[in-house]
């Protein structure tokens, strides 16, 4: 048996398991692991199917080179000779999917996703730029489908914000955005200088999984809760209540504000999963830290202060210096037209992965 295949078995068997686990009473009961369970399943499926399409093959194929080792008859060892070259001819083809299917998935590819966007060095320049790549994502987001909620936002002294914060929902959403996690630089001539010279200035982008909480149990009692004012426009109401949060991680230091919801009440729920998040994104990074000593990879490695990608606006160009892959559409691409760089870098995090499992 092949190496695939034994593999693939023993994923099938696993799903039998795990199908027969999630009608069991004692575990329906049990919610959390029911829904862990469940979730599995529909992972193993996919998997299963093409198990049984693989097996399927394999068999024809040895059963087809049996039958020309027997058969006599010229027309009928013709025929099985055709049909021989077409399985072998479609085996690599379906081998190679399989081995991308049997990467190791990160659990939190499909989670939601806290996004934060901040200025760093440029001062009004970075703030514009902040703007401008909040509007990409935004653009992304709704080409994909997905919905968004500005959570928290401080804006720039001329225009545009020192930082904006927002939760992303829809399917597979960290898994798509993760890689977008670091320093962002644009080198243009800046709106707010006259001589015409081209500036280079920096952002950074967070991308956190948004953690629920079965992921990390945020225990009240170590935060803080305070109360203000929100600032900065908002409409009558959101100017004169108290209904901006902050809150304090007393045995982290970790603070978090969100003012951008109507009510307190939306405000504190919003600061607490952005806080949850932050902790959860905080332990995953120190197990990929202890990971990276084993295997660093070259996508993902979690620096939110590497330099990952450059914006150059006089040579309408796009550089991801992980992949060096340049694209020359920079307009289209700030008008959210990024799934081409987002595919590239999976495909970089794939092979890199494939390489990692043949070691």
């Amino acid at each position: 048996m092949s190496d695939l295949l034994s593999k693939l078995e023993a994923i099938h068997f696993r799903f039998v398991e795990v199908g027969k686990m999630i009608t069991d009473p004692d575990i329906i009961s049990n919610m959390e692991r029911f829904v862990k369970l469940n979730k599995e399943y529909r992972d193993l499926e996919t998997l299963d199917v093409v198990y049984k399409d693989y097996k399927n093959l394999i068999d024809n194929i040895s059963s087809t080179r049996s039958l020309l080792e027997s058969e006599t008859d010229p027309e009928m060892r013709e025929m099985a000779k055709m049909e021989l070259d077409d399985l072998e001819t479609r085996r690599p083809i379906l081998e190679e999917d399989i081995k991308l299917m049997l990467i190791p998935k990160d659990p939190e590819d499909d989670k939601n996703a806290i996004m934060e966007i901040r200025a760093g060095t440029g001062g009004d320049e970075a703030c514009i730029f902040v703007e401008d790549i909040f509007r990409m994502y935004t653009m992304f987001f709704k080409e994909v489908g997905w919905q968004y909620e500005i959570i928290n936002s401080s804006e720039g002294t001329v225009k545009g914000y020192k930082e904006i914060s927002l939760s992303v929902s829809g399917q597979g959403i960290y898994g798509m955005l993760k890689f977008e996690s670091g320093v962002h630089r644009v080198q243009r001539v800046p709106e707010t200088e006259s001589q015409g010279r081209v500036h280079t200035s920096a952002i950074t982008v967070a991308i956190l999984p948004e953690a629920e909480e079965v992921d990390f149990v945020l225990d009240m009692n170590d935060v803080r809760k305070d109360t203000f004012r929100a600032s900065g426009a908002g409409g009558q109401h959101i100017n004169k209540t108290e209904s901006a949060i902050r809150l304090t991680h007393i045995p982290t230091g970790v603070v978090v504000e969100c003012q951008d919801g109507r009510s307190q009440h939306k405000n504190l729920a919003q600061a607490i999963s952005v806080l949850r998040s932050r902790l959860y994104q905080a332990e995953l990074d120190r197990l990929h830290e202890e990971r990276a000593a084993h295997r660093k990879t070259l996508v993902s490695t979690g620096d939110r202060s590497a330099k990952i990608r450059t914006y150059n606006y006089p040579q309408g160009r796009i550089t991801d210096h992980r992949i060096n892959k340049t694209m020359y559409n920079l307009s289209v691409f700030l008008n959210g037209d990024i799934k081409e760089m987002i595919d590239a870098l999976k495909m970089a995090e794939n092979a890199e992965k494939l390489k990692g499992e043949t070691l």
